[in-house]
């Protein structure tokens, strides 16, 4: 478990409860491990659930935050006021599980660094938390914290019976263990509650390689969504979750005046029940808004599905939007944002709050709404879909500052300052 000498090639565990998928914390990790490549160093997985390659990979099935050990753990502590020594000895249990199993990947890929993806941070998974700060304890392994979602940001975690696990754990105050967060707030929360500090990496996108134009396989993706040659795709590439404040859209819809325009959800609803998505329809048919949930077409990777229909990518959604609107209320940071600059795609976005400190400053030109829509959103989102070269502009002035403060750059001299600060023995 030591580190090699100073500049040489690491290898570098990656640490959480899943790595699958296209949430932020799957996405965010795979292009850490992209750019700590550059350097040569070598990055290995672990967690409940993994797409990563086999050979690279330590799978984990009671370390995925919905294996039943897990969920039986959780429903004995969320919104209860004390638990019994059962629920106790249960944590116990399966934490010192899991920390054989830490042991057992270190020792398996010859690991000289861990980066722990948000299982320090959010209350998903308590044994595996109290696992990860105890084998960092017994080693004294060097370690980063990436920090996406703090416990305190969310209600649900405001009522439980772990006060002693939240304030040992999420996260640790471990010597060896350095800190990232995404944003400001989250920083200075952070400082103010654990007493550490940490470095500020946001959210990136490779913006040094633009994505490539939209191919033959999507070209139909606008009739199969039921658009007519003359209709306008507004894109709504979210989760269906109240956060996201669709209703926004749908009301900026409403207001805009304009049976052209149609609202397309590119994600199944499900994730938080199924309430409110059922309150966004009454609400487009009330408002006479065209209102289109397109997430059972929409995966990871292009294939036909058991009805021999075509599956898009998010991507393809991006490559054919008009518009893009992110009405979100709360974000950790938004990483559909970024998309939507990414593709060259207009948006209207909500001020929500990490927006509001951290990404409007830069001088983005959006449409931008405070809480609500009033007639000067309307007004510039209408010019936007109506007026080309100002939309051209405007996609393209965005995308050279997206490079510049989001773009890999800013992630590949983040991440050598950590490193180095390992190598230099500095931390």
């Amino acid at each position: 478990m030591t580190l090699g000498a100073t500049g040489m090639p690491e290898n570098i565990g990656f640490i959480s409860t899943r790595f699958s998928g296209t949430d932020g914390v799957s996405l965010e990790s795979a292009k850490w491990a992209e750019v700590l490549w550059e350097d040569r160093h070598i990055s290995y997985w672990y967690a409940g659930r993994l797409d990563r390659a086999p050979e690279i990979s330590h799978c984990v099935p009671e370390a995925y935050f919905h294996h039943p050990d897990n969920e039986w753990i959780n429903s004995h502590l969320w919104g209860k006021a004390r638990r019994t020594p059962a629920v106790s000895r249960r944590v116990r249990d399966l934490t010192e599980y899991l920390k054989g199993t830490l042991y057992d990947f270190v020792n398996r890929f010859e690991l000289s660094v861990l980066v722990v993806q948000n299982a320090l941070t959010i209350p998903m998974h308590i044994p595996l938390a109290l696992a990860i700060n105890e084998f960092l304890e017994e080693t004294g392994m060097h370690a980063i914290g990436h920090h996406h979602d703090f416990y305190w940001e969310r209600v649900r975690f405001q009522i439980a019976a772990m006060t002693d696990y939240l304030d040992f754990a999420f996260p640790p105050r471990t010597p060896t263990l350095q800190h990232v967060v995404i944003n400001t707030a989250a920083r200075e929360e952070l400082a103010w509650r654990k007493g550490q500090s940490s470095m500020l990496i946001p959210n990136v996108l490779n913006f040094e390689k633009p994505p490539p134009p939209p191919d033959d396989y999507s070209a139909d993706i606008r009739a199969e969504i039921g658009l007519g040659p003359d209709d306008r795709l507004i894109l709504q590439p979210t989760r269906v979750v109240p956060r996201k404040g669709i209703e926004h859209a749908i009301t900026l819809l409403k207001m805009l005046k304009d049976p052209r325009n149609v609202l397309v959800v590119s994600h199944l609803a499900g994730d938080e029940g199924y309430e409110y998505a059922k309150r966004l329809r009454d609400l487009a048919e009330d408002e006479g808004v065209r209102l289109v949930f397109f997430g059972d077409r929409i995966r990871e990777e292009r294939q036909l599905d058991e009805d021999g229909r075509k599956i898009y990518t998010l991507q393809d959604l991006y490559c054919h939007a008009d518009l893009v609107t992110f009405p979100s209320i709360y974000e950790g940071f938004g990483n559909a944002l970024l998309e939507a600059i990414y593709y060259r795609r207009p948006l209207v976005v909500n001020r929500y709050p990490v927006f509001a400190r951290d990404i409007e400053p830069k001088g983005f030109m959006m449409a931008v709404m405070d809480g609500f829509v009033d007639r000067q959103v309307v007004v510039e989102t209408r010019r936007i879909l109506e007026d080309a070269e100002y939309r051209e502009m405007m996609v393209e002035h965005n995308y050279k500052i997206a490079t510049r403060y989001y773009g890999y750059t800013v992630l590949r001299e983040s991440l050598r300052k950590l490193i180095l600060n390992i190598e230099k023995g500095t931390f």
